[in-house]
């Protein structure tokens, strides 16, 4: 595809997207206030934890590019996917904490749209093309957009995050039987979880989850402390932390994907 944007294909009818694992600063590094900061707020170590799925025959879809230069899991248009909640925009202006991620001016209209053509159009090009070559061979296709967030974010939600966060818009992008399949997983983990709390899926799931077209989207953010250390503080010491080798969490993974799968496949 390119030196930031990597497709890997399987015959499974599922994919596997990666929107925030990169920390490339897409050329824009100079603009930062800091490259640490503009990297902070990755999702850590998240193709390498789901780094199975390959063998259980699931595509992927990932980018190498920061999501403060672009975050391609946001409304092109700007729109909030989360009214009058603390988030970030398109091309993020501080982080998750609220720090000032520019040195002198935020990006303005003509820069956004360049990262948009460059970057965000590119990524979504790719994800609809999986997508629409797995519907010509599957009737049932499922996006799973994979995301990680430090367990402690008080600008975004109040104490700890639970494990893990299903995300379907309330049920509106997938089918009944595949949400209860995945809750049952995260229950059966003994592990802390919800559907549809603080994160109830971004612009990927919302965008392409259609179960009535055979397109069903889900998003699962995880708490970082299920797979890597978590410092208190984290700083430029000491970020990001270790992954865990195995990470506590990857058998309930392997069952959450696995539920993706056999649903997919018509198996349930």
């Amino acid at each position: 595809m390119s030196d930031w944007l990597h497709v890997n294909r399987g015959d499974a009818p599922l994919i596997v997207a990666f929107p925030h694992g990169g920390t490339g600063l897409g050329g824009v590094e100079p603009r930062f206030a800091s490259p640490w900061l503009a990297r902070r707020d990755a999702d850590w170590w998240i193709a390498e934890l789901y780094d199975f799925v390959g063998e259980m025959g699931a595509n992927t879809v990932s980018t190498e590019v920061s999501r403060s230069v672009i975050d391609v899991n946001r409304d092109p248009s700007g729109a909030s996917l989360y009214p009058g909640m603390a988030t970030t925009e398109l091309c993020p202006t501080t982080t998750f904490d609220g720090e000032r991620l520019y040195r002198a001016f935020d990006p303005e209209d003509d820069e956004i749209e360049w990262r948009r053509k460059t970057f965000f159009d590119p990524y979504h090009a790719a994800l609809g093309a999986e997508i629409e070559r797995l519907q010509a061979v599957h009737p049932r296709v499922v996006l799973y957009d994979a995301h990680s967030i430090c367990s402690h974010v008080p600008r975004l939600f109040d104490g700890e995050l639970p494990q893990f966060n299903l995300g379907t818009n309330g049920g509106a992008t997938c089918d009944p039987a595949l949400e209860a399949a995945l809750e049952g997983v995260c229950q059966q983990s003994g592990q802390s979880w919800i559907a549809n709390g603080r994160f109830k899926g971004g612009w990927t799931t919302r965008h392409y989850g259609a179960p009535e077209r055979g397109v069903h989207a889900v998003q699962m953010e995880l708490a970082m402390r299920g797979y890597m250390d978590e410092p208190t503080v984290p700083d430029e010491a000491n970020w990001p932390g270790a992954l865990h080798a195995p990470p506590a969490i990857l058998p309930t993974l392997k069952a959450l994907i696995g539920a993706c799968l056999t649903f997919a496949q018509g198996t349930n």
